[in-house]
Order: C-alpha cells, then sequence, then structure tokens
C-alpha cells in the first residue's frame, strides 16, 4: 500500500515537472522570437478580397504558371485576382501599373521586369495604406520602397549549381554561351553572377558570349542562328531559363548541332522531360508556384492585421531542388497541384 502511494506520488512529481518544462520551455522560445505552437492555421480571408497581382510577361511559361497558381490560392483563400500583365516590356508593364496605381485594392504583388522601373506608381498605392508584395525579383534597390515582403529564390545558387553540373559534364574544358535574361532584371543579374563565379574555376572554359535575349524565345532564336554561324565548336550553352534553352535547341537541331551541351532555370515540366530524355542535362527549380502562391497567403495575412501581418519577414526565400531523373516525377506532381 505504501508503495503504491509512493509510486503515485511520483508519478504525479514526474507530470507536472513535464508541465512546468514545457512551458518554461516555450517562455524560452517566445522569448527568442519562435512560436512554441510552430505553426499556425492557414486561414482563408473572413471576407473577399481583391487584390492586383502580376508579372513580367505571359509569354513566358514561368509567368504563365505562376498566374494558375496565384489563381488556384486565391479560391482556397477567398481573394479574387486580377491581373496585370508585363508583356515582357519594361514600358508596357509600367504602363499597366500606371493604371492598376489609380485604382482600390486590399493588396498588390507583383514580379517587376526590370529592378527600379515601378517606384512611381508602386510609391503611390504604399501611399494609400496598400500592402505590396515584390515577387521574384527586386521590385526597386533596397530602402527605396517600404514592401510588406520579398519572396524570392537564390538567383545566384542557382546559376551555379547548374553551370557547376555543365562543367563537370564538359570536364572542364571547351567553350560556353550565356544566353541571358532581361539585363535589369535581378533574378538574371544572380543567375549571371552564379554561371561567373564558377567558370571562373575552370581556366580551360572560354566564354564566348553573353548576350541577354529579355526571356524571349524569338531573340533567341536570332541569337543562336547567328551564333551557330559565327562559331564552328561550341560546347555547352547556360540559360537564364528553360523556355530559352528549348527555344536553341530547336535552332541546334535545325543546325544538327544537337551535341552541345545546355542547361537552364525555372524546372518547368516542359524542360523537367527535357532532363529526363537527354535533351538538356540539367536544370533547378525556380518556384513559381511557391512564390506566387506565398505571396497570396502573404497579402491575406497584410490584411488581417495583428500577429499575422507583425511576423511577417521583409524577405523570404522560396528554395527549389536541382532537377535529376530521381527528383524529376515527385516536382511534376507537385507543380501540376501548384505547391512547388
Amino acid at each position: 500500500m505504501l508503495d503504491d502511494l509512493i509510486e503515485e506520488s511520483r508519478t504525479r512529481r514526474d507530470i507536472f515537472k513535464a508541465i512546468g518544462a514545457t512551458a518554461l520551455a516555450g517562455a524560452m522560445l517566445g522569448a527568442a522570437g519562435f512560436d512554441p505552437a510552430i505553426a499556425q492555421e492557414l486561414k482563408p480571408s473572413g471576407k473577399p478580397l481583391k487584390a492586383a497581382m502580376g508579372n513580367a510577361g505571359l509569354q513566358a511559361t514561368w509567368c504563365a504558371q505562376g498566374k494558375q497558381a496565384a489563381e488556384a490560392w486565391g479560391k482556397l483563400m477567398n481573394v479574387e485576382i486580377t491581373w496585370f500583365d508585363g508583356e515582357l516590356s519594361a514600358t508596357k508593364q509600367r504602363a499597366a501599373v500606371d493604371n492598376l496605381a489609380t485604382q482600390k485594392w486590399d493588396f498588390v504583388a507583383l514580379q517587376t521586369f526590370g529592378i527600379g522601373t515601378l517606384n512611381d506608381p508602386i510609391k503611390k498605392v504604399i501611399d494609400a495604406g496598400t500592402p505590396v508584395i515584390a515577387m521574384d525579383t527586386m521590385m526597386a534597390p533596397e530602402g527605396q520602397l517600404a514592401l510588406h515582403t520579398f519572396i524570392a529564390p537564390d538567383n545566384v545558387m542557382m546559376g551555379s549549381v547548374v553551370t557547376e553540373q555543365i562543367m563537370k559534364s564538359i570536364g572542364g574544358k571547351g567553350t560556353i554561351v550565356m544566353t541571358q535574361g532581361a539585363l535589369g532584371h535581378t533574378g538574371a543579374q544572380g543567375r549571371a553572377k552564379g554561371f561567373k563565379q564558377v567558370v571562373a574555376n575552370y581556366p580551360d572554359v572560354k566564354v564566348l558570349d553573353e548576350q541577354p535575349a529579355d526571356w524571349d524565345v524569338t531573340k533567341v532564336a536570332r541569337i543562336w542562328e547567328s551564333l551557330l554561324t559565327k562559331y564552328p565548336d561550341i560546347t555547352a550553352g547556360f540559360f537564364h531559363n528553360d523556355d530559352m534553352a528549348l527555344a536553341a535547341h530547336n535552332v541546334m537541331k535545325a543546325k544538327n548541332r544537337t551535341g552541345i551541351v545546355i542547361g537552364g532555370v525555372d524546372a518547368m515540366p516542359p524542360a523537367v522531360h527535357a532532363v529526363l530524355d537527354g535533351t538538356m542535362l540539367a536544370t533547378v527549380r525556380n518556384p513559381s508556384c511557391r512564390i506566387h502562391g506565398w505571396a497570396v497567403a502573404a497579402g491575406v495575412a497584410a490584411v488581417a492585421g495583428g500577429d499575422q501581418a507583425k511576423d511577417t519577414p521583409k524577405y523570404m526565400l522560396a528554395d527549389g531542388p536541382v532537377i535529376t531523373k530521381d527528383t524529376a516525377p515527385g516536382n511534376l506532381w507537385l507543380q501540376k497541384n501548384f505547391l512547388m
């Protein structure tokens, strides 16, 4: 009997110790800036919201997928989205955003075609009290706009990992072309930086050309028609997105130059399949669905106010994997369901 009472006392004491330890741990985590609950429910807006969103240009498959993802997330979170297409032109995007700035929105989320090109209309939107979210590329030099948050991948990493795969494939020797996106796009700037960091480690590799094609597959075709005529021996090509890589491959194929090793960025489904069938060596996922979907969630949180809005960091990394034959099927499923 006495042994039973002692054991019961010990059991109660252990329970209270555990409760006390949990409470203390929670308090310590809270003081350190961590939420002891680890995660909170992702709630849709209690009332219908109206958001303005847009990206560089729907001609690019990455941008078109982003629009679909934003609209899918909008349905889940009770947000009606009006799209403002940049049409792969800084001038046309500026006109669209000038129009956007004359209207009332609950929040705005944009991928700008070029850094600093939208400052005046976006400042007008912010001054009206509307939260603005930058997607994928810096909207303006740091400190110029009071943005709610900036959601983007690590572009230097993406440029470097694909270039490293190319260098290994060609044995660190030969010639390479880098076909860039829009030079004013900070994502393109980061990919170029990653490319150059890697190539600097391979003295036996010569860079033949670095022309920008502005994400435009028609420009890519013209550039590569000229390059293949000018250079009888091109070992490899690195492209700032997969649309451009596959457009160049079509030109290579027409000229019977399919031995050129190519890699890109974005890991859109056609490129993932191109890696699987050997047309492309490598690509890395710039997670369009995450970037656009998270922008909707961040916008809803901003409108909700309170801790949800205050807890939003000024920068959020949207990462994505290098695509291999092992990771490709899972990545395709995640994209199909607007999750990657």
